[in-house]
């Protein structure tokens, strides 16, 4: 593929990359402006005292590309189009017809599917729109709303949200890579200069020891990410010969790569959006007027602020999600009836049947690999934090590994189309 200048080079001078790239970076800089403008009636002192003592609303604001630390437009973020993703993933394991929709029915059946997201989108929308605005007010950070105001700044919130949906989509169909992930990643790198600033400013040479054991983990995680993201399981691929004439056709020997993770960051992002959820239920019931709810609502959040509990619940579902989203996106079934239409076969396993149990033996081994490393790296920065004390290392992590993998994700689709290119 040639080193990085050469790819560097071929991006900025071929046409079509080019565009793509200012696509995305024109896109960016809107939702980064849309996230600078603040909606009114905020006490921001109440604010920056809220957000320093709540590592929920840490996470939430995350998904929010950095737009709800100061309530902007977009502070619901992708989180609501997340969620629907998530919903409608997971009925395709209990609804046949939208598997087939999703699986089989090629380019129009999952832009059907793509729809049917965006409009489960809007009314997730409009649920945790109300939710935040009510905690909000009830915090005392968006004191004195008359109904009126509050149904305007509903109205502006969910509007921003579909607004950075729609920017997504546009971003994943005619930028590179995926667009939700890509704004969750400008979030996360918007935010590092103030972060880095912070902690320079409350340094303590007491702390250094940690600091640069923090550092090296660092390393040390990108670095494990990076190897395991890229990891292949070669499945050595034959072609039959075939007579045409008096030529002879096929023959060839070559390999399906079938990557340890085949789900990418996407299994970290579902289970935090998965956790955040009923966190975000148990904190606008937490001053319900029936005190059975009330109880209930705090016994979930202080489950949740226990980092033992927190750490195995996140565990075990970005473990299950990995294996779910690779369900979901590799067909055994589809691959050995691809192979076998083309008259390809695995040496020493028959076509058809034998070669999907075959494939699913293979995906599901090496999914377990891939689904175990992704959960341990995942609860890390929660472990360091309760033997460090500092709470920002399980924020700094969950960021850490989205921006590695959405950075390695990119790297693979520029290197997709620059091949695409040269052939």
């Amino acid at each position: 593929m040639g080193s990085f200048s050469e790819k560097l080079t071929l991006l900025l001078t071929d046409k079509l990359l080019r565009n793509r790239l200012l696509f995305v970076l024109g896109a960016l800089a809107i939702f980064r402006v849309l996230a600078s403008i603040p909606v009114p009636g905020i006490d921001v002192a109440q604010l920056e005292l809220f957000f320093s003592n709540n590592q929920f609303f840490g996470l939430l604001n995350l998904f929010s590309g950095g737009g709800l630390s100061n309530l902007s437009l977009v502070l619901l973020g992708v989180g609501p189009y997340i969620t629907a993703s998530i919903i409608l993933q997971l009925l395709t394991m209990m609804i046949p017809a939208l598997k087939q929709l999703y699986q089989e029915e090629g380019e129009i059946g999952r832009q059907k599917f793509s729809q049917y997201t965006r409009f489960l989108t809007l009314p997730l929308a409009v649920v945790q729109g109300i939710s935040f605005l009510l905690i909000l007010q009830r915090e005392g950070i968006m004191p004195g709303l008359t109904s009126f105001q509050f149904g305007v700044n509903l109205l502006v919130i969910v509007a921003g949200s579909m607004l950075l949906m729609w920017i997504g989509e546009l971003i994943s169909e005619f930028g590179l890579g995926n667009g939700v992930s890509v704004i969750i990643f400008a979030g996360i790198v918007a935010s590092l200069p103030s972060q880095v600033s912070q902690a320079l400013f409350s340094f303590n040479a007491a702390q250094l020891p940690v600091y640069i054991a923090f550092v090296a983990a660092t390393i040390a995680v990108v670095t494990a990410v990076v190897v395991i993201t890229e990891a292949e399981r070669p499945v050595p691929v034959t072609y039959a010969k075939r007579v045409r004439g008096m030529k002879f056709f096929g023959g060839a020997s070559t390999y399906l790569p079938l990557r340890l993770n085949q789900a990418g960051v996407i299994p970290i992002i579902f289970a935090l959006s998965l956790l955040l959820i009923p966190q975000m239920m148990a904190s606008f019931f937490a001053t319900s007027a029936y005190p059975w709810l009330a109880s209930a609502s705090q016994f979930v959040l202080n489950m949740f602020q226990h980092l033992g509990v927190y750490g195995a619940v996140y565990f075990v579902l970005v473990f299950l999600f990995t294996y779910f989203y690779t369900a979901v996106t590799f067909d055994p079934h589809q691959i050995s009836e691809n192979l076998q239409k083309n008259g390809a076969f695995i040496p020493g396993v028959r076509p058809g049947g034998s070669t999907m149990e075959y494939l699913g033996r293979v995906i599901t081994r090496i999914t377990f690999v891939g689904a175990l490393f992704l959960a341990i790296i995942a609860v890390l920065p929660i472990a360091m934090q309760s033997i460090t004390g500092i709470t920002s290392l399980a924020l700094g992590g969950t960021a850490l590994l989205i921006v590695v993998s959405v950075i390695l994700d990119l790297a693979r689709r520029i290197d997709a189309q620059i091949s695409i290119r040269e052939y």
